[in-house]
């Protein structure tokens, strides 16, 4: 083999090794990306089906309901609101009428099953989605209901 053969062998080999580790970051990247839906994002089914995912927003009052570890609670913007589901034992900072995030996958039937839940860790803190989200769910809201 002539040198300049050895080098375009070389440089295709480097390109091939290059391309599939591209590939494989690429694809680790995708399956390792979390995003953010708010409840209204979910009722205007803006959520991936059978991904995973995180929803936010504020426990509603008086929703919670306890079965052993199972817990059940609605998670609301205010304009929309979603059933959770979670198996585990809860935050301490878990209450309602208080920021959370869940992160999870959305049934079929509608209800989202947590694998975590995140909840609020002081008195002034939301997370930024959450708290955008609540922010534009009272605009919507604002904005469909006439000033009285």
């Amino acid at each position: 083999m002539k040198p300049r053969q050895k080098r375009l062998v070389l440089i295709a080999a480097s390109l091939a090794v290059l391309g599939i580790a591209t590939a494989l970051i690429l694809s680790a990247f995708r399956e390792n990306l979390v995003f953010f839906f708010s409840p209204s994002d979910i009722a205007q089914h803006k959520a991936p089906a059978e991904r995973t995912f995180r929803v936010g927003g504020m426990v509603e009052s008086g929703s919670v309901k306890r079965d052993g570890v199972e817990v059940r609670f609605l998670v609301t913007d205010t304009a929309h609101t979603v059933p959770v589901v979670y198996k585990g034992i809860l935050p301490d900072l878990f209450r309602e009428g208080k920021g959370v995030v869940a992160q999870g996958k959305l049934g079929p039937d509608g209800v989202f099953r947590a694998s975590e839940v995140l909840a609020k860790h002081d008195e002034n803190y939301m997370p930024p989605d959450a708290q955008h989200a609540l922010e534009q769910a009272e605009k919507a809201r604002k904005t469909l209901k006439p000033a009285q």
